[in-house]
């Protein structure tokens, strides 16, 4: 009889399971008690459902591990054990409690053989066998529950987020879903709607989520959207910063839950404009930009045509200048308007001298006419330069050049 490295209870004589079984009759109750005493998550009465089904599988356990002593077969069906941990998940008991209840079970029944007549008249070589045989075949049945266990839980897990992207897609729609709706499909994603909450557009969101408290994400096309709750307290940005882990990100307005259409809506507005470097300096090396603080470029952006044409119009005086002279006066100008006419604070952004940018200013009332002095006409060429994006302010001749 030799047995193969799988099955070592095939290497134990088939007369000591049938020696045993009387002395290991009572040996369920001892097990049963052992796990309630040893693991808080069986810690309870023996009634029911719970009370049957722990007897029942102790006591199959048992009978199953003596009828295979002497037989070169293996542990082949393993649905009871398997169900039993699916069934261990339902009733809410974690997977460090199910696998402690099968280590405190077979140190119990080994304790038990220990003290058994027929264990101590066995020959040294067979006690090991058998030891090896029954802490083997434990952790077989251990196996299947956990995979059982772990079945159940992604299960649950990917039916979850299946209802919470579902949540998500809802929220997300141009169209409006009813309070009810929305009540209804929250409820089945299992989201309590927090006091606050705003939209994070960003990539694998689902992933982003998990690092938020009180967060649910859904991976949509062409980017994700996580919906999160926002404390009263300072500091959650830093925490958003840090769920993103240097990806880019761009949050929607704070909103009462009613409105978080309108927080996924300007999100999904500014991602293309954030990610295509369109919302400029003023985001500096921040991967995180809030949407509420680039409405301009927002607007501009929701009228392509518009905001062409305005800038074309505006900004068409530079192009009756020469080149360099243009390039030269579309710096100065956004310059002088960035610092509200204010010459010396435009001179130190151009790093000239403020005579050089008086000097420069004469030229551009000369190409510009009363534009300059014009509230509505400097708020479109404020406008228009922006939409331009052509030069940026700063790089002026430090030498005080025309």
């Amino acid at each position: 009889m030799t047995g193969g490295l799988d099955r070592p209870w095939a290497r134990v004589p088939a007369w000591v399971g049938a020696a045993l079984k009387p002395e290991l009759a009572s040996s369920t109750d001892e097990i049963i008690a052992a796990v309630r005493a040893d693991v808080t998550d069986y810690a309870r009465p023996l009634t029911g459902r719970f009370g049957s089904r722990i007897t029942e599988g102790v006591s199959v356990a048992l009978g199953q591990f003596l009828d295979l002593l002497g037989r070169d077969e293996p542990l082949e069906d393993v649905r009871v054990y398997r169900a039993l941990g699916q069934l261990e998940h339902r009733e809410g008991r974690t997977l460090a409690a199910l696998q402690s209840a099968y280590q405190v079970g077979s140190r119990t029944l080994w304790r038990r053989l220990g003290e058994s007549t027929t264990a101590r008249q066995l020959p040294p070589d067979v006690i090991f066998r058998l030891a090896e045989a029954l802490f083997t075949y434990i952790e077989e049945l251990s196996a299947a529950s956990v995979a059982g266990w772990a079945a159940e839980e992604s299960s649950r897990a990917g039916s979850l987020q299946t209802r919470r992207h579902a949540l998500v897609e809802l929220l997300s729609r141009s169209t409006p879903a009813t309070p009810a709706e929305v009540e209804r499909v929250a409820a089945a994603a299992g989201w309590r709607p927090p006091t606050r909450l705003a939209a994070l557009v960003a990539e694998d969101a689902v992933e982003v989520a998990a690092r938020l408290p009180a967060a649910i994400g859904a991976d949509l096309d062409p980017v994700g959207i996580v919906l999160l709750a926002v404390p009263e307290r300072d500091g959650w940005l830093d925490q958003v910063r840090t769920g993103l882990r240097g990806r880019p990100g761009v949050l929607g307005p704070v909103v009462e839950p009613a409105q978080a259409p309108r927080s996924i809506a300007r999100a999904q507005a500014a991602w293309p404009l954030h990610v295509g470097g369109l919302l400029g300096r003023d985001c500096g090396d921040d991967p995180l930009v809030r949407a509420d603080e680039h409405l301009l470029a927002l607007l501009l952006a929701a009228e392509p045509e518009v905001a062409a044409d305005l800038c074309e119009r505006a900004l068409r005086p530079l192009g009756t200048l020469p080149e360099g002279a243009a390039a030269r006066a579309e710096e100065t100008l956004r310059a002088w308007l960035d610092a509200h006419g204010d010459v010396t604070a435009t001179a130190a952004t151009l790093h000239v001298h403020p005579q050089t940018v008086r000097y420069r200013l004469a030229g551009l009332r000369e190409t510009f006419g009363s534009a300059l002095d014009d509230p509505a006409a400097r708020l479109e060429l404020a406008v228009a330069l922006r939409t331009a994006g052509r030069a940026e302010p700063g790089r002026g001749t430090a030498d005080g050049g025309t």
